[in-house]
């Protein structure tokens, strides 16, 4: 029975990681290490400037004080060093990771993570912050299948998004970019001081049709394969033929 690791940004009492981990159970034996508290938006940040604590809640759960990336190291390197999982997989996240918000996305980094440490890496995500996850994570449970029987490149992860609801269509995209525009909202506090909130995010209309920007809009999931390595071939290629001196 293959060995499943699973992680989130959203914290281990999220009812998204709850979900994923009992459609999981059907494929593999599910092993989650997420943090303990929220992490959204932390990238793929390490924690360096302190200890990290790790509870064990019983033998398939563990929670860690620090990002998705911290729980990812420590599951690979420590929690589960005597029973290695064969796939990660990060999710579900409350809100879709597409376009953007992929550079900032903790779920994303989870699985990147993944990558890194050998273990081909799934992040998944739900479109809208509450809504019901069961039938994302029974897509999710079918591309875990899938991964497990066909593989993936090395580093390489899947980055998917499913709309609330029944799966309607599943489309093969790239990933967007600035198909979204961050609300900025300023207030006083109550010491009388100015601030600003980054607050969600709004959609734009006119979107890359072959983008996961675009399959989020028409309501069916997307799916994009991502890479570690961010290496612009295109320009290295040109810039290489040219002289060793760097010059424009």
């Amino acid at each position: 029975m293959p060995r499943i690791l699973v992680t989130n940004d959203d914290g281990y009492f999220a009812e998204g990681i709850k979900t994923l981990a009992a459609a999981l159970a059907n494929v593999g034996e599910v092993f989650v290490v997420a943090p303990a508290t929220e992490q959204s938006a932390t990238s793929h940040s390490l924690t360096l400037t302190r200890p990290l604590r790790v509870r064990k809640h019983d033998e398939h759960l563990y929670t860690v004080d620090g990002t998705p990336t911290d729980c990812v190291i420590l599951a690979v390197t420590t929690i589960l060093k005597d029973t290695p999982p064969d796939i990660e997989v990060s999710g579900i996240n409350h809100g879709a990771n597409v376009g953007d918000d992929v550079i900032y996305s903790g779920t994303v980094a989870g699985a990147l993570e993944g990558a890194l440490c050998g273990l081909p890496g799934i992040a998944v995500s739900l479109s809208m912050r509450e809504g019901d996850f069961s039938h994302a994570a029974e897509f999710a449970a079918q591309v875990t299948r899938k991964v497990l029987d066909e593989g993936l490149p090395p580093h390489t992860i899947l980055n998917v998004n499913v709309p609330v609801g029944p799966i309607r269509g599943v489309r093969w995209v790239k990933q967007g970019m600035k198909g979204a525009q961050n609300n900025i909202f300023s207030g006083t506090d109550p010491r009388g001081l100015p601030y600003l909130w980054i607050g969600a995010q709004k959609f734009f209309d006119e979107v890359e049709p072959d983008s996961d920007y675009a399959a989020m809009r028409d309501g069916v999931a997307s799916i994009t394969p991502l890479r570690v390595d961010l290496t612009d071939y295109a320009l290295l290629e040109k810039w290489s033929r040219r002289s060793t001196d760097f010059s424009l």
